[in-house]
């Protein structure tokens, strides 16, 4: 049988088929004209009415099944579109070396505890779009989203996991009746130049104001669903009906941040996708005995994959305080290696873990209606695949206990910290030391910022409105003239164009009065333009300051944090954590 499970000859290895592709450089999955082939191109167990089970693959390890999704139908089958291209000559028989940029292609990171990395088999084996096509499962984003991410933008995926107990042997667990809150969210943010990236863990417990959410029924209708004030996150979705849509606007007003799409896996995604790769290695700093989530494991390092990888993801009880911040850690970690794993050469050059990733992937995740196929989780994919995980940085969002509780049970958000946390990721800020990004934004900043500063009765400016709010060139200017002292300035209209970021146009003789606004303003030495002047209302040579659509407000400042608040719980994913 080959690597697809098609019904081939049972003495070729699937391995053979990997043939380098001349036109692109890279290797493919090929295979040659043999007898007629089942309609159905993957490797599934039978039905159980079914009279007796195909021959195992060989590349399907003896005693191992392929896991079930249940309730999900195996597809219809479908005409062949022709027969596949011959396998080049002088490639059978032996197994072709991975090239190292071929990793990076295939790393790919999808939602909560888990859909965090299940399209990373989903990129990787197009070789049977269709078929995998017909296992994601999609919702409409409602309008919630920003309509989907693009290669040119920063990007930021909503991902979640939900506590759900559908699914074989998961019954069993906590609220077997749960209609399935968000009990795992990250928001992953990946920078415009995907030089890094950030995951937000955002607490199950932590007391929110839910928006009110139009959401789509099954029959294609809308219900607006009411919002709740003051309750706990994890009911932004499942209860009363909220989708995941819900779950964003939820997130969008937390942090101000508008996610692109939304990725969702259950239960069975820990499971499945675990057993998939072999297992992933995890280190514990302690013995771990916790009879709530049946996990039991001595101190050390540890293999663990199927229900006893979903014991460690869910176990709180046995690790640091013993409640839902303590399990993030572990998550956190556990995710970390996961990647590690998805990204090894063990994992890489095996066609038939590639296979069962892609099978597992698109059977335990259920996607926005933005993000419903392959093709574009393939995009995805290649998109992610260019970060390195020594950038890709885990972190928490900052909390305290509830203080209106006296047995505590929720969070709050820490607000001396929060509010940074969020700039930086709005502001596509690094929680990592990228060095080239340090290194340019330094040089900027020195050339530009430093230096004397003229006073600011000295400053002309022209002040133009270039996507900000209606009003703001005006009430700067207030603000400017009465508060700061900058009376030469003037109210310019619109701009002719809308900027995403605010400018101050400045010629070289004018540079110590551009420092001074600056200075006044917050703005950043990317934010300063050396150009030319023009001519105010009284005829004299002046700046221009554009407000674009980044300025808050008169006297916000507008320059991003450049690094985390001091506390702030962080962690990259190439580093080996241990339990404790």
């Amino acid at each position: 049988m080959d690597a697809q499970g098609r019904g081939r000859a049972d003495d070729i290895d699937p391995a053979d088929q990997w043939v380098l592709n001349p036109n692109t450089g890279e290797y493919e999955l090929r295979l040659g004209s043999s007898a007629p082939q089942s309609g159905v191109p993957s490797p599934r167990k039978p039905r159980p009415s079914e009279a007796a089970p195909p021959a195992r693959s060989r590349s399907e390890a003896p005693g191992r099944s392929r896991p079930e999704t249940p309730g999900r139908a195996v597809p219809p089958s479908r005409r062949r579109r022709g027969a596949p291209e011959e396998p080049l000559p002088g490639r059978r028989g032996r197994r072709p070396a991975k090239k190292a940029a071929k990793g990076r292609k295939v790393l790919l990171w999808t939602g909560g505890a888990m859909a965090f990395v299940l399209v990373a088999g989903a990129g990787a084996a197009y070789f049977y779009i269709e078929h995998l096509n017909d296992n994601i499962a999609s919702v409409s984003d409602d309008g919630a989203s920003t309509g989907g991410f693009s290669k040119d933008k920063a990007i930021n995926i909503l991902l979640i996991g939900t506590d759900k107990r559908t699914g074989k042997g998961n019954g069993s667990y906590g609220d077997a009746g749960s209609v399935g809150h968000a009990d795992t969210t990250i928001l992953l943010h990946v920078s415009k130049d995907r030089s890094n990236a950030t995951a937000l863990s955002i607490p199950r417990d932590l007391i929110v104001d839910v928006p009110d959410c139009p959401t789509t029924q099954e029959d294609g209708t809308q219900k607006i669903i009411p919002g709740t004030q003051q309750v706990r996150f994890n009911t932004s979705l499942g209860q009363d009906g909220r989708t995941p849509s819900c779950t964003m606007r939820t997130v969008t007003e937390l942090t101000g941040v508008k996610p692109d799409n939304f990725m969702v896996a259950d239960f069975n995604a820990v499971k499945t996708l675990t057993s998939a790769v072999g297992g992933v290695e995890v280190c514990v700093g302690k013995d771990l005995d916790d009879p709530d989530s049946h996990l039991k494991l001595s101190k050390g390092m540890h293999t663990i994959e199927g229900e006893q990888a979903l014991a460690f993801v869910r176990t709180r009880h046995a690790v640091g305080f013993g409640g839902d911040l303590s399990r993030i850690g572990l998550q956190q970690q556990f995710l970390s290696a996961l990647m590690r794993k998805l990204k090894s050469n063990d994992t890489l050059t095996s066609p038939s873990k590639m296979l069962d990733l892609a099978e597992a992937g698109t059977k335990a995740l259920t996607v926005d209606s933005q993000l419903d196929s392959i093709g574009k989780l393939k995009d995805l994919g290649l998109e992610l695949g260019k970060l390195n995980t020594e950038n890709l940085t885990f972190t928490t969002t900052p909390v305290i206990d509830n203080p209106t509780e006296k047995v505590k049970a929720t969070v709050v958000l820490n607000e001396s910290t929060a509010p940074q946390v969020f700039d930086m990721i709005k502001n596509d800020v690094s929680f990592t030391a990228v060095k080239e990004r340090k290194k340019k934004e330094a040089a900027a900043v020195a050339a530009r910022l430093k230096g004397t500063k003229a006073p600011a009765s000295e400053v002309r400016v022209r002040i133009l409105n270039g996507g900000a709010v209606a009003g703001s060139a005006q009430d700067t200017l207030s603000w400017l003239q009465n508060e700061e002292g900058v009376t030469k300035s003037e109210n310019a209209g619109n701009a002719p164009a809308p900027l995403a970021k605010t400018t101050l146009e400045y010629a070289p003789d004018q540079a110590d009065q551009a420092r001074r606004l600056a200075d006044l303003m917050g703005l950043s030495g990317s934010a300063m333009k050396p150009g030319e002047s023009v001519t105010n209302d009284q005829g004299l040579p002046a700046m221009t300051l554009t407000l674009g659509k980044d300025f808050e407000g008169a006297g916000v400042s507008l320059t991003a944090p450049a690094k985390a608040p001091e506390g702030v719980q962080k962690s990259t994913a190439d580093k080996v954590e241990c339990a404790k």
